[in-house]
Protein backbone atom coordinates (compact mmCIF):
# COMPACT_ATOMS: atom_id res chain seq x y z
CA UNK A 1 0.00 0.00 0.00
CA UNK A 2 1.14 3.38 -0.84
CA UNK A 3 2.28 5.35 2.17
CA UNK A 4 4.06 9.16 2.81
CA UNK A 5 4.13 12.04 0.41
CA UNK A 6 4.58 10.10 -2.33
CA UNK A 7 1.53 8.02 -1.71
CA UNK A 8 -0.63 10.69 -0.41
CA UNK A 9 0.12 12.65 -3.23
CA UNK A 10 -1.04 9.65 -5.34
CA UNK A 11 -4.14 8.95 -3.64
CA UNK A 12 -5.10 13.03 -3.29
CA UNK A 13 -4.71 12.88 -7.37
CA UNK A 14 -7.37 10.07 -8.26
CA UNK A 15 -9.65 11.17 -5.66
CA UNK A 16 -10.00 14.76 -7.00
CA UNK A 17 -10.30 13.45 -10.30
CA UNK A 18 -13.24 11.18 -9.07
CA UNK A 19 -14.82 14.07 -7.46
CA UNK A 20 -14.42 16.54 -10.22
CA UNK A 21 -15.57 14.36 -12.96
CA UNK A 22 -17.95 11.92 -11.34
CA UNK A 23 -16.52 8.97 -12.94
CA UNK A 24 -15.81 5.99 -10.44
CA UNK A 25 -13.19 3.04 -11.09
CA UNK A 26 -15.44 0.11 -11.78
CA UNK A 27 -13.36 -1.62 -9.03
CA UNK A 28 -14.09 1.15 -6.33
CA UNK A 29 -18.11 0.52 -6.84
CA UNK A 30 -17.62 -3.25 -6.28
CA UNK A 31 -17.76 -5.09 -2.61
CA UNK A 32 -17.45 -8.18 -1.14
CA UNK A 33 -20.06 -9.61 0.99
CA UNK A 34 -18.83 -12.31 3.44
CA UNK A 35 -21.08 -13.95 6.15
CA UNK A 36 -20.01 -13.96 9.81
CA UNK A 37 -22.51 -16.47 12.12
CA UNK A 38 -24.09 -14.72 14.85
CA UNK A 39 -23.49 -18.14 17.17
CA UNK A 40 -20.93 -20.79 16.95
CA UNK A 41 -22.30 -23.58 14.34
CA UNK A 42 -24.69 -21.53 12.84
CA UNK A 43 -26.22 -23.51 9.60
CA UNK A 44 -28.87 -21.32 8.39
CA UNK A 45 -28.56 -18.12 6.52
CA UNK A 46 -31.14 -16.52 8.84
CA UNK A 47 -28.45 -17.27 11.61
CA UNK A 48 -25.59 -14.88 9.91
CA UNK A 49 -24.93 -11.19 9.28
CA UNK A 50 -23.20 -9.73 6.29
CA UNK A 51 -20.64 -7.22 6.37
CA UNK A 52 -19.01 -5.91 2.58
CA UNK A 53 -15.35 -5.54 1.95
CA UNK A 54 -14.05 -2.62 -0.04
CA UNK A 55 -11.25 -1.28 -1.06
CA UNK A 56 -9.35 1.37 1.13
CA UNK A 57 -9.56 3.95 -1.54
CA UNK A 58 -13.64 3.80 -1.49
CA UNK A 59 -13.32 4.32 1.88
CA UNK A 60 -11.50 7.63 2.22
CA UNK A 61 -13.68 8.97 -0.82
CA UNK A 62 -16.71 7.81 0.81
CA UNK A 63 -15.45 9.57 4.49
CA UNK A 64 -14.70 12.47 2.66
CA UNK A 65 -18.11 12.76 1.38
CA UNK A 66 -19.93 11.82 4.70
CA UNK A 67 -17.59 14.70 6.47
CA UNK A 68 -19.13 17.53 4.00
CA UNK A 69 -23.06 15.90 4.09
CA UNK A 70 -23.31 15.35 7.31
CA UNK A 71 -23.52 18.97 8.59
CA UNK A 72 -26.87 19.14 6.61
CA UNK A 73 -27.82 15.61 7.57
CA UNK A 74 -27.00 16.05 11.24
CA UNK A 75 -30.33 18.76 11.64
CA UNK A 76 -32.60 16.62 10.40
CA UNK A 77 -32.17 13.82 12.75
CA UNK A 78 -34.52 14.09 16.02
CA UNK A 79 -33.54 14.05 19.27
CA UNK A 80 -35.32 10.86 20.03
CA UNK A 81 -32.92 8.97 17.61
CA UNK A 82 -29.95 7.08 19.79
CA UNK A 83 -28.77 4.70 16.71
CA UNK A 84 -25.72 5.50 14.97
CA UNK A 85 -25.78 9.25 16.48
CA UNK A 86 -22.34 10.34 18.21
CA UNK A 87 -22.26 10.60 21.76
CA UNK A 88 -25.82 8.65 21.87
CA UNK A 89 -26.15 5.30 22.05
CA UNK A 90 -29.28 2.90 22.60
CA UNK A 91 -28.50 2.54 26.10
CA UNK A 92 -29.32 5.48 26.97
CA UNK A 93 -32.58 5.14 25.01
CA UNK A 94 -32.78 1.92 27.18
CA UNK A 95 -32.06 3.98 30.23
CA UNK A 96 -34.59 6.58 29.85
CA UNK A 97 -37.15 3.48 29.17
CA UNK A 98 -36.19 2.25 32.35
CA UNK A 99 -36.55 5.09 34.69
CA UNK A 100 -40.12 5.95 32.69
CA UNK A 101 -41.29 2.74 33.79
CA UNK A 102 -39.96 2.88 37.23
CA UNK A 103 -41.71 6.31 37.87
CA UNK A 104 -45.22 5.25 36.36
CA UNK A 105 -45.00 1.87 38.30
CA UNK A 106 -44.69 4.38 41.65
CA UNK A 107 -47.79 6.13 40.96
CA UNK A 108 -49.37 2.98 39.34
CA UNK A 109 -49.79 4.60 35.73
CA UNK A 110 -49.76 2.28 32.60
CA UNK A 111 -47.04 2.94 30.35
CA UNK A 112 -47.59 1.94 26.24
CA UNK A 113 -44.80 0.87 24.03
CA UNK A 114 -44.64 0.20 20.52
CA UNK A 115 -42.09 -1.78 19.12
CA UNK A 116 -41.47 -1.35 15.40
CA UNK A 117 -39.47 -4.20 13.56
CA UNK A 118 -37.26 -3.09 10.73
CA UNK A 119 -36.51 -6.65 9.44
CA UNK A 120 -33.47 -6.42 7.33
CA UNK A 121 -33.81 -2.73 7.20
CA UNK A 122 -30.66 -1.86 5.95
CA UNK A 123 -31.17 -4.12 2.65
CA UNK A 124 -34.53 -2.83 2.08
CA UNK A 125 -34.01 0.70 1.73
CA UNK A 126 -34.88 2.56 -2.30
CA UNK A 127 -32.41 4.12 -4.21
CA UNK A 128 -34.41 6.39 -5.26
CA UNK A 129 -36.03 7.78 -1.70
CA UNK A 130 -32.10 8.19 -0.52
CA UNK A 131 -31.38 10.37 -3.40
CA UNK A 132 -34.99 12.31 -2.95
CA UNK A 133 -34.04 13.06 0.14
CA UNK A 134 -30.59 14.14 -0.58
CA UNK A 135 -31.51 16.65 -3.28
CA UNK A 136 -34.42 18.45 -0.81
CA UNK A 137 -30.95 18.78 1.80
CA UNK A 138 -30.04 20.70 -0.89
CA UNK A 139 -26.58 18.43 -0.94
CA UNK A 140 -23.75 19.68 -3.15
CA UNK A 141 -24.35 18.19 -6.69
CA UNK A 142 -20.89 16.99 -6.63
CA UNK A 143 -21.01 15.30 -3.24
CA UNK A 144 -24.84 14.22 -4.56
CA UNK A 145 -23.46 12.51 -7.92
CA UNK A 146 -20.58 10.50 -5.75
CA UNK A 147 -23.27 9.06 -4.05
CA UNK A 148 -25.60 8.53 -6.60
CA UNK A 149 -22.81 6.58 -8.89
CA UNK A 150 -21.87 4.66 -6.07
CA UNK A 151 -24.96 3.44 -5.10
CA UNK A 152 -26.63 3.24 -8.82
CA UNK A 153 -24.04 1.47 -10.17
CA UNK A 154 -23.01 -0.83 -7.56
CA UNK A 155 -22.13 -4.39 -7.68
CA UNK A 156 -21.18 -7.14 -4.82
CA UNK A 157 -20.32 -10.92 -4.90
CA UNK A 158 -20.81 -13.49 -2.39
CA UNK A 159 -17.18 -14.96 -0.71
CA UNK A 160 -17.90 -18.52 1.06
CA UNK A 161 -14.45 -20.50 2.11
CA UNK A 162 -11.97 -18.99 -0.74
CA UNK A 163 -14.90 -19.23 -3.71
CA UNK A 164 -16.71 -15.93 -4.17
CA UNK A 165 -19.56 -16.00 -6.83
CA UNK A 166 -20.19 -13.53 -9.72
CA UNK A 167 -20.74 -10.33 -9.41
CA UNK A 168 -24.39 -8.61 -9.18
CA UNK A 169 -26.07 -5.67 -9.57
CA UNK A 170 -27.69 -4.09 -6.33
CA UNK A 171 -30.56 -2.16 -6.46
CA UNK A 172 -31.48 -1.50 -2.89
CA UNK A 173 -30.26 -1.06 0.28
CA UNK A 174 -27.59 1.17 2.04
CA UNK A 175 -24.20 -0.10 1.91
CA UNK A 176 -23.26 -2.85 3.95
CA UNK A 177 -19.83 -1.45 5.95
CA UNK A 178 -20.33 1.85 3.91
CA UNK A 179 -19.37 4.83 6.15
CA UNK A 180 -21.99 6.57 5.08
CA UNK A 181 -24.61 3.73 5.78
CA UNK A 182 -25.39 5.08 9.60
CA UNK A 183 -26.18 8.75 8.11
CA UNK A 184 -28.43 7.97 5.08
CA UNK A 185 -30.64 5.12 6.86
CA UNK A 186 -31.11 7.70 10.05
CA UNK A 187 -32.08 10.04 7.38
CA UNK A 188 -34.13 7.51 5.45
CA UNK A 189 -35.80 5.98 8.83
CA UNK A 190 -36.57 9.67 10.06
CA UNK A 191 -38.55 10.77 6.76
CA UNK A 192 -40.49 7.27 8.07
CA UNK A 193 -41.90 8.66 11.00
CA UNK A 194 -42.42 11.95 9.82
CA UNK A 195 -44.69 10.35 7.18
CA UNK A 196 -46.19 7.68 9.67
CA UNK A 197 -50.11 8.56 9.84
CA UNK A 198 -51.10 9.27 13.27
CA UNK A 199 -55.11 8.71 13.66
CA UNK A 200 -55.11 10.07 17.39
CA UNK A 201 -52.68 12.67 18.89
CA UNK A 202 -50.42 12.11 22.17
CA UNK A 203 -49.42 15.49 24.16
CA UNK A 204 -45.98 14.82 26.58
CA UNK A 205 -44.60 17.95 28.08
CA UNK A 206 -46.34 20.22 25.21
CA UNK A 207 -44.88 18.44 22.54
CA UNK A 208 -46.73 16.12 19.67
Amino acid sequence: MLSGPFGIGKVTHLLNEIYDTGQIPTDLSKSIFIALPKKPGATECELHRTISLMSHITKILLKIIMLRIRNKIKPEIAEEQCGFVEDIGTSNAIYIMRTLIESALEVQKDVYLCFIDYTKAFDRVPHDEIITQLKQLNIDGKDLRIIKTMYWEQTAAMRIENKTSTFQDIKRGVRQGCVLSPDLFSLYSEIIMRNLEITQELRLAGRT
